[in-house]
């Protein structure tokens, strides 16, 4: 089993700054890709940016040269930046990874995992 907790959200003022990380945890063989998806109510989920195994990034285009996108793989912990905040930034901030597991005999296939989300709320 391989488990994702994101943390670091909260109430931010507009032009704030706020940083999420989500940790992973469990029976890990490899992470892959691990990102950031975001849902505002009544809207669908969509990809905020994405971090490969190597490092490369990918940033939705509302949120580049904001927002920053990075992982310790020592500790199986991706993290995202928040600067200069918007009102329509606001949303659930959930985290993402693609990870295999290890039960002691052999690898498992790729999944994806998901955190529980985490609530940014940006005043104006």
């Amino acid at each position: 089993q391989v488990q994702l907790v994101d943390s670091g959200g909260g109430l931010v003022q507009t032009g704030g700054s706020l940083r999420l990380s989500c940790a992973v945890s469990g029976s890990i063989f490899s992470i892959n890709a691990m990102g950031w998806y975001r849902q505002a109510p009544g809207k669908q989920r969509e990809l905020v940016a994405r971090i490969t195994s190597g490092g490369s990034t990918d940033y939705a285009y509302s949120v580049k040269g904001r927002f920053t996108i990075s992982r310790d793989n020592a500790k199986n912990t991706v993290y995202l930046q928040m600067n200069s905040v918007k009102p329509e930034d606001t949303a659930v901030y959930y985290c993402n990874a693609g990870a295999t597991s290890w039960d002691g005999l052999r690898v498992g296939p790729q999944y994806d995992y998901w955190g529980q989300g985490t609530q940014v709320t940006v005043s104006s």
